[in-house]
């Protein structure tokens, strides 16, 4: 997301106040850790067993059980066979090792979106020319409100920060206490509320696991002090590239992948299953690693290439909501081996049709990006002409969708995902910048979306 224009070129080169339980640390010792209970809380480095064998915690967990919680990217590691008799749980005292987030004291409750969403980012750290807009007069029509932004303390600091924008820029913003009120409200309503991290001056890079575990600190204490349901992920930039050699988005090796990975797994765990997560790439991140992926196997590509398709993949199953930014993009190939451009339906019916189809990355049959399920995708598009490059009238908007649900209206492009019932709904930028325009994006959808 944007504070200003700006086209993006597509170009190829606490520890808690509860106690925790303590379990044995990892080590060579063949004996087993006290057997895991689904009750205690775990955090990382902690070691449980369950039927013979020692499991070592990767970051906070409570009621995952290690047998069936121990793949690539879950949270716990299998850490071999253990023997002798194993000892029951012991009772819980201080926790000797540092978590990287506090205990939670309340789960964010689990609730269903509508099959069709509307999606909006609303300005409250900043105006933006488009005008300030109190939570409370945000139209019930917004089934998702992403807040803009959260931003680091510095790049490499993991510190996210969330203030309400300055009286001098925004005259007619609310109290802290009263924005949290109206928060409630929309969630009482059945809205989510969720924070928006980085956008286009918010450059996030956890290239440290200290940054990482700052990174869960600080925007647990903002979930839980504004009343949130969750985050969503806006990184832009250089806030994620790929270091040489990393060529395989199953298997990250980039610390700024990494870590990211294990900083939202580490929310979702503390929050459970309520915990909303949506995602707003540019195209240059997700799409474009079709052609291309990181600096590619000689070097000389942008390192940027595709980088958020390792992310997406590991938390494909804790992705509430991919919307793709489909403004400010260069050309983009899509999967009929043709470049696409902004500007009508066609390009957001073959960005959206990768992601439900799957495609192999930089053309690497044996590494294909799977395709995600329906109800995960929408795609974004800017609200007005002052929004972003990239608008296109509303009907535009409704032939792409149609084609993707439907089978019609679909032009020139196949879908080669097929028919698909489920698709989500629509983002857009910004919530402000809409009601700048008298409404024109919230208005055309809303009904749209109800009726297809």
């Amino acid at each position: 997301m944007r504070r200003s224009v700006i086209l993006a070129v597509a170009a190829v080169l606490a520890a808690a106040s509860s106690t925790v339980l303590v379990t044995a640390t990892a080590g060579a010792a063949v004996a087993c850790a006290p057997a895991w209970a689904a009750t205690s809380v775990y955090v990382k480095d902690s070691v449980a067993s369950q039927g013979g064998t020692n499991y070592t915690a990767k970051w906070w967990t409570q009621g995952e059980d290690p047998s069936s919680h121990s793949a690539q990217w879950d949270v716990w590691v299998n850490s071999g066979a253990c023997g002798g008799t194993t000892p029951s749980p012991s009772p819980s005292s201080p926790s000797t090792s540092p978590s990287p987030t506090p205990t939670p004291t309340t789960p964010i409750p689990a609730g269903d979106l509508p099959r069709r969403a509307l999606i909006g980012y609303l300005h409250t750290s900043f105006a933006n020319g488009s005008g300030y807009v109190r939570m409370a007069d945000v139209p019930a029509d917004w089934d998702i409100v992403n807040l803009s932004f959260g931003e680091p303390t510095t790049a490499t600091s993991g510190d996210i920060r969330f203030t309400l924008c300055p009286v001098a820029e925004c005259p007619n913003v609310e109290t802290e206490a009263a924005f949290i009120a109206a928060i409630k409200a929309k969630r009482q309503a059945g809205k989510k509320v969720l924070l928006s991290i980085g956008g286009a001056n918010g450059q996030v890079q956890l290239t440290t696991t200290t940054a990482r575990d700052t990174f869960v600190r600080s925007v647990s204490a903002i979930i839980d002090r504004f009343g949130l349901d969750g985050v969503d992920i806006d990184f832009e930039g250089h806030s994620l590239s790929l270091n040489t050699g990393d060529t395989d988005f199953r298997n990250p090796t980039t610390p700024v992948i990494v870590n990211l990975i294990s900083a939202i797994k580490t929310l979702k765990a503390r929050y459970g299953a309520g915990f909303v997560l949506t995602m707003a790439p540019e195209t240059f991140f997700v799409q474009l690693g079709y052609q291309f992926y990181g600096s590619g196997p000689w070097g000389g590509q942008d390192p940027r290439a595709g980088s958020y398709l390792p992310v997406i993949h590991a938390l494909r199953d804790d992705i509430t909501v991919l919307h793709v930014q489909d403004y400010n993009s260069g050309p983009i190939m899509g999967l009929d081996g043709q470049y696409h451009s902004m500007g009508g339906a066609d390009f957001h019916i073959a960005m959206t049709d990768m992601l439900l189809a799957g495609f192999p990355v930089a053309g690497n049959t044996a590494h294909v990006f799977p395709a995600l399920r329906e109800n995960q995708i929408a795609f974004g598009a800017p609200s007005s002409v002052s929004a972003g490059n990239g608008y296109v009238a509303p009907a535009e908007v409704q032939k792409a969708v149609s084609c993707l649900v439907k089978g019609v209206s679909c032009g020139s492009y196949t879908p080669r995902s097929g028919l698909n019932p489920d698709f989500r709904g629509l983002m857009t930028w910004s919530i402000n910048w809409d009601r700048f325009y008298s409404w024109e994006f919230k208005n055309s959808h809303r009904p749209f979306l109800n009726g297809i």
